[in-house]
């Protein structure tokens, strides 16, 4: 998802030049970072991992693409308007279709051992990611930037230390997405039904607590926070194929596991450190080993922490 860093000039711009990797790292670890939180919060419920989200992801993109491109040309609506349409279709689509993945693929599965309703998410994942594929084709799909210009940190002669505008609407709207979520998650009735069914999902039922209900919009928020990363994606980078699901699905799964499975905070926290090493690693290394500094950073977090650097050790129940 990374491009070629632009490299200083000499030493004088290597300042300036680490603090535009740590911005661009920023902006790739909010989308990483809300991804993981559908990821994350699924597991915190259910105990089981959604591997059709990443598709999802997948899908809130080319949905943010089409509405947009409807709005604005069809339509003849103002960019701010499109762009407000944009999120509302998103959010609303793939929260439906999040809505329909826990239907189909993990409701009738869930008193079947672990591993079946696994199957079933990726196979899930991948009918999505072929209809996506024959019905909008397998090239990639442009859009032309949206967002141009920003403000200029700093400017040593050499290099310029910019942030555009689209960087700052990525991490504000995470930033402000975080904050609602785990309000809901601490303040709400919601939230409260979600930790008990954490707990002990039976003994939730037993006190009154529509567990089906729980599940469905645990769902159907994680879903809706992918369409989000989704959209941001699209504006961001300008481009988008039916594949991008799969690794980013993987790396916000990474990013979860990581800070912390079950753990919100340890998801934001996760996709942020996720997105800094791929940043950095491409801007001072090689960037076709981006993914494997990830991967065996991830490794030997886990090594010596296997809960995460936020999560807790699972209670076992007697």
């Amino acid at each position: 998802m990374l491009s070629e860093p632009v490299e200083a000039t000499d030493q004088g711009g290597q300042v300036e030049y680490f603090l535009q990797q740590l911005i661009n790292g920023l902006t790739l670890g909010a989308i990483y970072g809300l991804v993981a939180l559908g990821y994350t919060m699924v597991y915190g419920v259910l105990g089981m991992i959604n591997f059709a989200h990443g598709t999802i992801y997948m899908v809130g993109a080319f949905i943010s693409l089409i509405t947009f491109l409807v709005a604005t040309t069809v339509l003849g609506t103002s960019v701010p308007l499109a762009l407000v349409l944009t999120l509302v279709a998103a959010m609303a689509l793939t929260a439906l279709w999040g809505w329909t993945a826990e239907r189909v693929a993990y409701r009738p599965l869930r008193s079947a051992p672990r591993l079946a309703p696994l199957i079933s998410a990726i196979g899930v994942s991948i009918m999505l990611q072929n209809f996506v594929a024959q019905a909008q084709g397998a090239r990639a799909k442009p859009l032309p930037p949206v967002f141009r210009g920003g403000i200029t940190l700093m400017d040593s002669g050499d290099f310029v230390v910019s942030l555009s505008w689209m960087q700052m609407v990525i991490m504000a709207l995470t930033l402000a997405l975080m904050a609602v979520f785990t309000w809901v998650i601490t303040r709400t009735a919601l939230g409260r039904a979600q930790r008990a069914c954490e707990q002990d999902m039976k003994m939730a039922s037993l006190l009154g607590i529509d567990v089906d209900r729980v599940i469905s919009t645990t769902f159907v928020i994680g879903a809706g926070l992918a369409g989000v990363a989704g959209m941001m994606v699209t504006l961001y980078y300008g481009v988008i194929d039916f594949y991008i699901g799969f690794l980013a699905g993987i790396k916000a799964f990474t990013a979860a596991v990581l800070g912390g499975i079950g753990s919100l905070p340890g998801a934001m926290l996760g996709g942020l450190l996720i997105g800094l090493i791929e940043a950095f690693w491409s801007a001072y290394f090689s960037i076709e080993y981006k993914d494997v500094a990830t991967f065996s950073i991830l490794v030997a977090v886990l090594v010596f922490r296997p809960t995460g650097l936020l999560g807790r050790p699972d209670v076992e129940k007697i």
